[in-house]
């Protein structure tokens, strides 16, 4: 299969700018985007500095005491926002091995009494005392916010690399976390995700279109960056969300720390009735990559007859079913009738 990959591509964010080098990049993206699913992303907008003070955070973020993690439970959170013990969420039906926190840019929750239920996914962050670990807030929201404008300027240069006017792609919303990762096969929901390797672990691992899996490790300066299931929907599979896991470090090793941003789209899209019109010669190029060989991930299969936010809403359902328990009681009942399970089936 010539589309098949080994590697995941580099990109220059910098080229971008160089009226000489700008059709090189976007030809890189492109076949990225439709051969690959992953990319790297180096000389972006983000700030370093700002980068490197929030690395310099997580592991006290995670040293925390665990009385002041538990405060910040994610089971408190209608929004799935906060702390994760290690081995609290589920892929396929198997446990992932990480401790984790989910934070996100501001949010005031647009649901009320009587709307749909997955107006309830966006809302307020729980945050830790302030007290316990000075100036984190600040610099999470700054990176978050960063990352947030970097993600709406790449979303227009997709469009350019699919012969798409440039607000084609455009959605209005976006969700940050923040990740001690040990997960298996999956994809992820949105639009894109932009992941910081924030130790030098590898354990990033891509599945190419033969099905093995190719080794995504840290690359300093750089974010990777992966298509998300609704742009693969939205693009009728010229984008490709291509599977992915996450290796827990060895035994005794120091722990692997990672923070993803994930784009997500309005919660009210219907992706289904979204009709984009790409050029014959961009639609030539799926027909050249041809269809992956089956993957181990199975998720996010409703986005042909539900609205994003319902989507999401049932993956985090099943992922994380003892905050459904206690705030989504009937859809808690549609997935787990016979109660909290030891293993579930995620997505």
């Amino acid at each position: 299969m010539a589309a098949n990959f080994s590697s995941v591509p580099v990109l220059d964010f910098a080229f971008i700018s160089d009226d000489a080098k700008r059709p090189e990049f976007i030809a890189h993206l492109r076949h990225a985007l439709i051969n690959v699913g992953f990319l790297y992303l180096k000389n972006h907008t983000v700030s370093q500095d700002i980068i490197d003070r929030l690395i310099d955070y997580i592991p006290r973020l995670f040293d925390l005491p665990q009385n002041a993690k538990n405060k910040i439970a994610m089971a408190n959170s209608p929004h799935f926002l906060g702390y994760s013990r290690l081995g609290a969420e589920f892929t396929k039906g198997k446990t992932d091995y990480r401790e984790q926190f989910d934070f996100a840019t501001p949010h005031e929750t647009q649901w009320r009494p009587g709307g749909p239920e997955y107006l309830r996914l966006w809302g307020p962050c729980q945050w830790p005392d302030e007290d316990l670990i000075p100036g984190f807030r600040g610099i999470m929201e700054d990176y978050l916010l960063q990352v947030q404008a970097l993600s709406h300027r790449f979303i227009r240069l997709l469009a350019e690399a699919f012969g798409l006017p440039s607000d084609a792609l455009a959605k209005d919303a976006n969700d940050g976390s923040l990740t001690d990762q040990g997960v298996g096969p999956h994809y992820d929901a949105g639009f894109l995700t932009f992941l910081l390797q924030a130790s030098p672990h590898p354990g990033l691992q891509v599945q190419n279109l033969t099905g093995d899996w190719v080794d995504a490790p840290p690359i300093p300066g750089t974010f990777v960056i992966n298509i998300g299931k609704s742009l693969e929907f939205v693009t009728r599979g010229l984008a490709r969300a291509t599977s992915h896991r996450v290796l827990s470090p060895p035994v005794g090793s120091t722990p692997r720390y990672s923070v993803p941003f994930f784009q997500n789209i309005s919660l009210h899209a219907r992706l289904a009735d979204e009709v984009l019109d790409f050029p014959p010669e961009i639609l030539k190029l799926k027909d050249l990559r041809g269809d992956p060989a089956q993957t181990d991930s199975v998720n996010f299969a409703e986005f042909d007859r539900e609205p994003s936010g319902r989507v999401g809403l049932i993956g985090r359902v099943k992922s994380h079913p003892d905050v459904a328990e206690r705030h989504y009681p009937d859809l808690f009942q549609q997935y787990f009738p016979n109660g909290l399970p030891k293993q579930v089936d995620t997505y």
